[in-house]
Formats: C-alpha cells, structure tokens, sequence
C-alpha cells in the first residue's frame, strides 16, 4: 500500500485502538476516528477523561486498523486542536455527542489531530517479511 491507499483505508475503516504509554504502562482502547488525510488522523474524546491526561503528559500514540485481514499501524504524535469549527462539525455528524454538547458545551470535547505519521501494513502474505515503514 501506498501513502494515499492507507489513508483511504483508514477512513473506510473508522474504528482503531490507540496506544498511549503512561511511565511504563502502556494502554489500549478502541476509538472512532473522525477522519485522516496528509495533514493527519482526526479523532476526539473529553477532557474529563484519562486518556485526554495520557496524551497531554505523553502525546505520542499508535493506532491499529484491522479489516479483511489488513491491519494498518501509524505511530504518530497527538496534538490536540483548539478549533471550534471542527468540533461542530463532527457534532454534526455524530447525533451521539449532541446530548453531551447540550448539556455541557462544547469544552467537554477535545479533538485531536496525529501528526507526523509513519504506516506499516501487515497482511497474512506478507507476514514474515520485514516491516516496510511508510512516512504519511
């Protein structure tokens, strides 16, 4: 896969875990990534949460994508966005945060933005060969 069929996988795919790494102690959880092109993956959660502490203290990450036996890893780093157009946008778009907007604001949501992203793609074919890194 090249730079843009990993991009376009990514947004057919949509839902990832994302690795944050606290001290030592790495932590795992899925997400739904809002969208990804060469500026970077977007994707939000509130800042109430620890994984919103894990990126501040620690902003580099590592998303898994996972489809008919492709599986995409991009490392990156997070870096957390302040732009209120956006995060209308995706409220827009994803009814299940409107609840949450209406009774908190906008402040609760915090979008995120993975820079400086570096892909390498494991199939079942390619399984025993050595990792191709490709820069996004």
């Amino acid at each position: 896969m090249n730079a843009t069929e990993i991009l376009d996988f990514v947004n057919q795919t949509v839902s990832c875990n994302i690795a944050t790494c606290e001290g030592t102690q790495p932590h795992t959880r899925g997400i739904m990534t809002y969208r990804a092109d060469k500026d970077g993956i977007i994707f939000h959660t509130s800042a109430k949460k620890e994984f919103f502490k894990q990126l501040q203290k620690n902003p580099s990450v590592e998303l898994c994508f996972l489809r008919d036996n492709i599986q995409v890893r991009i490392t990156g780093t997070a870096k957390l966005l302040d732009d209120q157009k956006l995060k209308e946008e995706i409220v827009g778009k994803r009814a299940f945060l409107q609840p949450m907007v209406e009774k908190m604001g906008y402040d609760f949501l915090s979008v995120f933005r993975v820079e400086n992203m570096t892909a390498t793609v494991w199939t079942m074919t390619t399984n025993l060969q050595p990792a191709e890194f490709i820069k996004l």
